[in-house]
């Protein structure tokens, strides 16, 4: 059996637009499973999701659980799917109030960053993080792309370093071009306490969380760094490489991912 890489997107075709980011939600999975690894994916059950054109089905062994952040418990429900002319499963991360009462994803009507969107990754990490317990598997690498999964470097890291699940997995972290136009609040250091993860770990980040200090935070806890294209923040790309951070560097359409992915993960393991 190949190694197990653990794929957590924020955006994935066609159950959302063709975006930069859906491409690659779609297309890495596809090739390192065709490169033999064994594959899981997540990402956040948007409420642009159409569940019946996309099949999507509710997991009753895994929903259920309840996620307390900043003091408030937030139901956790996970949806399923397989993408067209794949076996690839897709795992929905959803919530009624997170997600399925917003009909955009990131931003709503007004073009504006909707101002939970902090603790809406922080409920996605933490519900990636249990689900995948729950399932039982342990991946090798746990590979993010997209600034929503951004959290899950530091919780691997910290508040579920000491889950055999996750003690051997290497953490890579993608850097792509469209990032959060606004902060996520003064309030984000508090609501991402949890077990290990303490918010004296955080005082190195400024206090209002703008996306070059969540990038950062992503960095520092990753043990190896991905550059899509070259829209990526050249100082999140100076950041990895001041903190010797493995870093791969490449363009979009890059026509040799594939090996150059497998090599990448090969030499974190």
């Amino acid at each position: 059996m190949g190694k197990k890489v653990l794929f957590v997107n924020q955006e994935i075709i066609p159950y959302v637009p063709e975006t930069e980011m859906s491409h690659y939600g779609s297309e890495m999975p596809h090739l390192m499973q065709e490169a033999g690894y064994e594959i899981r994916t997540f990402m956040p059950k948007w409420g642009s999701v159409n569940e019946r054109r996309g099949q999507l089905h509710e997991v009753i062994r895994l929903s259920g659980m309840n996620l307390i952040i900043d003091d408030t418990d937030h139901p956790l429900i996970i949806k399923v799917a397989s993408i067209p002319q794949t076996r690839i499963q897709v795992y929905f991360i959803d919530n009624e109030d997170y997600f399925q009462k917003r009909s955009a994803m990131t931003k709503d009507e007004l073009g504006n960053d909707y101002p939970d969107n902090g603790e809406r990754a922080i409920f996605f990490a933490r519900g990636v993080l249990e689900t995948v317990k729950k399932l039982r598997w342990a991946p090798d690498i746990i590979h993010c792309q997209g600034w929503m999964a951004s959290v899950i470097p530091f919780y691997v890291k910290t508040a579920y370093r000491d889950e055999p699940q996750f003690a051997n997995s290497k953490v890579v972290t993608s850097l792509f071009s469209e990032q959060p136009q606004d902060s996520l609040g003064v309030n984000f250091k508090k609501s991402l306490e949890f077990r290990e993860a303490k918010a004296e770990s955080l005082k190195k980040y400024g206090d209002n969380f703008d996306f070059i200090e969540l990038g950062k935070l992503a960095i520092d806890y990753s043990d190896g760094v991905i550059s899509t294209s070259e829209g990526v923040n050249a100082a999140l790309i100076d950041y990895a490489k001041n903190n010797e951070k493995q870093l791969l560097e490449h363009i979009a359409n890059d026509t040799e991912l594939k090996g150059k992915y497998s090599d990448f993960y090969n030499n974190l393991i």
